[in-house]
């Protein structure tokens, strides 16, 4: 069977059982549905001018399509917005890996409050919930009719919301479970690559195709952070909130290392998934490679500068099979639907479940 094929690759490359999407996590309705709307709500922010689906739109995989992302007033900021398929399955959040897969709720809720990304108060937020009759109303069915808002309760409707969102099984799922002709015959050439010859499947395994380890690459710099000023007093302001002894002489995003402040870690960034890989381009931390080709050619070369990669030596052939199996590990987007009228989302409505 192709999956006993598989796992017996990944295994001879020294990685785990590539696994195919567990079921879905048992979750609250009412709780879900509350939280769709805090998601898509941007009178959650400081201004009112933008939701946690300003950056993470779900007609865009749950990323924005842009190198770098903007932050509260249109700031600029100095990382790629990460997408958010398969975001439960995840073993470490964010580019540097400071929260834990289980730990969503605390980076929601520095999302919601940073001054670099939402600028929300906890307790304007919860007022404005509570103000609002049909959030108040969602509120008190999630839980309790007797229950006020509280900042951790809209922290965990929207955390939970954020982590449904698996995309459902793919081609690859189906292959990974024993069916032959899930996958194209490119597609599947590229399975076999991934697991074997190309090694992707060493950081890349388990259900979410991410080891949760660092990993030094060599990702060229994005020459864009320095040239805005916004962008380095954001990149600045990191180095300085992460405990730099000198932030200022600090001009790049060094990852891992702006937490641990160990050496061995500068440059190193944690093993993105790779389910819904397909819809958030451009990619790596600094959004710097603008499609999957050129992921897969950079991989190819060994990396960059100061990389632990080596070249793989691969063929123009493998290559585009290694992009076919990447697209094919990419649900389909299912189009948005507007929450109700009622709601006056404007244009920042988003999905619905």
């Amino acid at each position: 069977m192709l999956a006993a094929g598989v796992q017996l690759a990944a295994a001879t490359a020294g990685a785990s059982e590539l696994r195919p999407l567990p079921p879905p996590a048992a979750a609250d309705p009412a709780l879900l549905e509350l939280g769709r709307h805090l998601f898509h709500e941007s009178r959650l922010s400081g201004d009112g001018s933008r939701s946690c689906a300003t950056c993470h739109a779900p007609a865009r995989g749950f990323a924005d399509g842009d190198a770098l992302s903007r932050g509260y007033n249109q700031s600029g900021h100095f990382r790629n917005t990460p997408g958010l398929t398969g975001l439960r399955l995840k073993p470490r959040l964010t580019w540097d890996g400071r929260y834990r897969g289980d730990e969503l709720p605390q980076l929601v809720e520095e999302m919601l409050t940073s001054s670099f990304t939402m600028n929300g108060d906890p307790g304007i937020i919860v007022e404005r919930v509570r103000q609002l009759p049909q959030l108040l109303q969602l509120w008190q069915r999630a839980f309790g009719a007797r229950t006020l808002p509280r900042f951790d309760g809209i922290v965990q409707a929207i955390a939970a919301w954020s982590a449904s969102h698996d995309g459902g099984d793919t081609a690859v799922d189906a292959a990974l479970r024993g069916d032959a002709g899930a996958l194209s015959p490119s597609a599947a050439e590229g399975l076999r690559l991934f697991a074997g010859k190309a090694g992707c499947a060493r950081c890349h395994h388990g259900p979410a195709f991410s080891d949760g380890q660092a990993h030094r690459l060599g990702v060229p710099e994005n020459a864009a952070i320095l040239g805005d000023p916004e962008r380095t007093v954001a990149l600045l302001h990191h180095h300085a909130s992460r405990g730099s002894p000198d932030p200022m002489v600090e001009r790049s995003d060094t990852g891992v290392h702006a937490l641990t402040r160990r050496a061995a870690d500068r440059g190193r960034f944690m093993t993105p998934g790779l389910r819904g890989v397909a819809h958030t381009a451009p990619y790596m931390h600094n959004g710097t490679l603008p499609d999957l080709a050129a992921v897969i050619a950079f991989y190819d070369r060994g990396g960059g500068r100061g990389a632990e990669t080596r070249p793989l030596g691969l063929s123009a052939r493998e290559r585009a099979a290694l992009v076919a199996f990447l697209e094919a590990l990419s649900p389909a987007l299912v189009a948005p639907s507007a929450p109700p009228p009622a709601f006056d989302y404007g244009t920042q409505a988003g999905a619905g479940r």
